[in-house]
């Protein structure tokens, strides 16, 4: 799958910006190749009982599963975040490009307009693109590491006096969403929303996702306090400086510069309950950063199959599987 990710992005004749992208995947038989490569790079097979004896109806741009038990029909969506979805290929795979690859996220009311479909179907279509866009991984951050807490929540000065009375009982951070993230120093960030920044939460989430024996830089919270016996924990204080050295939160500060620049500036208005779901797109570029509008493009579709998001799980009717 790699290999196959590696050989599209090297293509000449694969799109390198959202201009190519649109004309290259205005055609749905290219969109469809494209697809059944990406997803089945050893030949295709029936997502239904994995057979590979299947037989491709080009007038549905379908396949279907020639085991005398399954017999089925399918598409390449089936299976992916995009099942069910009547939207088309070629408007899938232009929002994809343009959500994996704009520094600042892009609103479903600019989908809308891009790509002719109501703001209620493109607020849907990015939230399973926010799916496919989440990486989960058992293997810990290491060497130099980063830790530090946020608060994500609507500004109280810009509020409806309405709105302040029931969301703002307090200060500091009441009313807001606590986030946690930790960042390895030159390679890749995590950040996930947290019940509270207490230091029973901060230590669980730094042991869950941090090597034993990392250099842990944070800074002042008192909350961090008792993570030298695991760590090489060093603290610069706020109060006094923002840098001694290579003691610093920079890092992790300059994502959360960019998370909240794109939530405050893009969203604008975003539900605690899907507030995970930017987490997960905005980790996924800040860690793909390097890499070519392509290359996260090709690696975000390679991570549709196996996801699925139903309306109503989306609104919270169903729990999420």
């Amino acid at each position: 799958m790699e290999h196959s990710r590696k050989k599209l992005a090297r293509d000449t004749t694969f799109p390198q910006t959202l201009q190519e992208a649109v004309k290259y995947f205005s055609d749905l038989d290219t969109c469809n190749t494209f697809m059944a490569q990406i997803r089945w790079p050893d030949g295709v097979a029936c997502p239904y009982c994995e057979s590979k004896a299947v037989s491709y109806l080009s007038t549905r741009r379908k396949w279907k599963c020639m085991n005398r038990v399954c017999h089925k029909q399918f598409s390449v969506k089936v299976g992916t975040v995009m099942e069910d979805s009547p939207i088309g290929l070629d408007k899938w795979l232009a929002a994809v490009w343009m959500i994996t690859n704009d520094k600042n996220g892009i609103s479903s009311y600019e989908i809308h307009r891009a790509l002719d479909i109501t703001q209620k179907s493109a607020w849907f279509l990015m939230h399973r693109i926010r799916l496919a866009m989440q990486t989960g991984t058992f293997e810990k951050l290491s060497g130099q590491v980063e830790a530090d807490e946020t608060y994500i929540g609507g500004l109280a000065r810009n509020m409806h006096r309405s709105e302040h009375s029931r969301k703002i009982t307090g200060t500091g951070g009441s009313g807001k969403i606590a986030v946690m993230g930790l960042l390895e120093r030159n390679g890749k960030v995590r950040a996930k929303v947290i019940r509270d920044a207490t230091q029973l939460t901060l230590h669980a989430e730094v042991r869950a996702n941090v090597e034993p024996g990392a250099e842990l830089f944070t800074d002042g919270w008192k909350a961090y306090s008792g993570l030298h016996q695991d760590y090489v924990h060093q603290v610069i204080d706020h109060a006094e400086k923002y840098v001694d050295g290579q003691i610093h939160t920079n890092g992790i500060e300059n994502f959360w510069s960019l998370l909240k620049r794109g939530l405050k500036g893009t969203y604008v208005s975003v539900e605690p309950f899907h507030l995970f779901r930017y987490l997960d797109e905005q980790t996924f570029r800040f860690n793909e950063r390097k890499g070519k509008d392509a290359d996260r493009f090709v690696k975000t579709v390679k991570q549709i199959a196996g996801k699925r998001l139903t309306f109503d799980e989306l609104i919270g009717k169903k729990t999420e599987h």
